[in-house]
């Protein structure tokens, strides 16, 4: 008995708090929603599990924000060791930002170039709500959380995650868990925002496929929009030189090794570590805060907010277009990053609304791709402005 007793006070099973009793059930409802309704399993299946590993105790199996792994300690830190030389270097998001532009497809964008306002015009939820987070709940965070916090309005998960590990790290589980599950939840929440923004008629506006592009256009457009980009806002760089860097090797035809590798294996391999570190941030001391509430509802207003600013977007440049050009406002709503999930909803809603006679996918693609780097560039400007 004696051994038994000292085999059980030695466990973990004294240490458990209510905060780590809860967080197995925000692991377990984050596991439930990417198996039973298919919401972004690859990310939310390892976030969940790696929250739920967080809280055992005595498994040092967390990944706090502040500390560094030691080479002095009993048991290594496993997951501790992947944040720092993952997340906190700033390697795995821009790693992800690789595969991204290696399955991107921007030959929507260039073959309607004004759709590029679009994606710029959706980060209006991002300022919108960083701005908010800081005025409005001033005494609750500071000018770097509410940054991190508007961010969520891309829905854009890597970007998030690069801008907290930079200037909020101590809210990055609290930041990835939104960013993906509004992600996640683009279906739910941008239809009913489009349908009260446009009328019927609005909706029912045929905008026709994108022009062809010339295979000069996209070999060079990745070229030209790094250079640019990030002579224009340095700080930028990691994510978009990685975006189109991987975009390149897509549209140069020669290296489809690389490619595949890429947007493959690679992404593959680097979205397990990233969502499973992440959810070894979100212990339950910390992660059970007001703070978090306050995360999750900015969060929906941010997202919110970016569709509402796409779709008006596109009525304000209807206004200035001739009849017979006009573009359908609904694309708007695909401004944010979530691709190609956001351009498929909009193609869902319409087509619904028309029967089938519009379909706006290739369309809407533009604004969507745009949004990726729209999101990436907003990033860069917080990193400017705050770091």
């Amino acid at each position: 008995m004696e051994a038994l007793q000292s085999l059980f006070e030695t466990s973990g099973f004294p240490s458990l708090t209510w905060q780590n009793l809860v967080m197995f059930g925000v692991g377990g409802l984050l596991i439930y929603l990417a198996v039973a309704r298919q919401y972004e399993p690859l990310l939310l299946i390892p976030i969940g599990f790696g929250a739920i590993l967080a809280n055992l105790p005595l498994a040092c199996l967390g990944a706090a924000h502040g500390a560094r792994a030691s080479a002095d300690s009993e048991m290594p830190h496993l997951l501790q060791l992947i944040y720092d030389t993952g997340i906190r270097t700033e390697f795995l998001p821009p790693v992800v930002f690789l595969g991204v532009g290696a399955l991107t497809d921007f030959r929507p964008l260039l073959g309607r170039p004004i759709t590029f306002l679009l994606g710029a015009a959706a980060q209006f939820g991002v300022f919108a709500a960083a701005i908010g987070a800081f005025y409005l709940f001033g005494d609750t965070f500071n000018a770097q959380e509410a940054a991190t916090i508007g961010i969520i309005g891309g829905a854009d998960g890597p970007t998030s995650i690069f801008l907290a590990a930079k200037l909020a790290p101590h809210l990055l589980g609290a930041i990835a868990v939104a960013a993906y599950s509004y992600m996640a939840l683009v279906p739910v929440i941008q239809p009913p925002i489009i349908r009260l923004l446009t009328t019927r008629a609005e909706r029912a506006i045929d905008s026709g496929n994108p022009r062809e592009v010339s295979r000069a256009a996209v070999i060079l457009f990745p070229i030209l929009t790094a250079t640019v980009t990030i002579l224009a806002v340095p700080s930028c760089a990691p994510l978009l030189a990685m975006l189109m860097f991987g975009n390149l090797l897509r549209e140069s035809g020669v290296t489809e090794r690389l490619v595949t590798t890429a947007g493959g294996p690679l992404i593959n391999v680097v979205t397990i570590f990233l969502g499973l570190t992440v959810g070894a941030t979100m212990e339950g001391a910390t992660f059970l805060s007001p703070q978090t509430l306050f995360i999750l509802a900015l969060g929906a207003a941010a997202f919110a907010f970016s569709t509402l600013g796409g779709v008006v977007a596109a009525k304000l440049i209807n206004t200035l277009l001739p009849a017979g050009k006009k573009i359908n406002p609904c694309i708007g709503a695909a401004g944010v990053s979530a691709v190609p999930m956001a351009a498929r909803v909009v193609q869902t809603l319409v087509s619904k609304e028309t029967r089938g006679r519009v379909n706006p996918l290739m369309i809407a693609m533009g604004p969507n791709v745009a949004g990726v780097v729209g999101t990436a560039v907003a990033a860069g400007v917080f990193l400017a402005v705050l770091r």
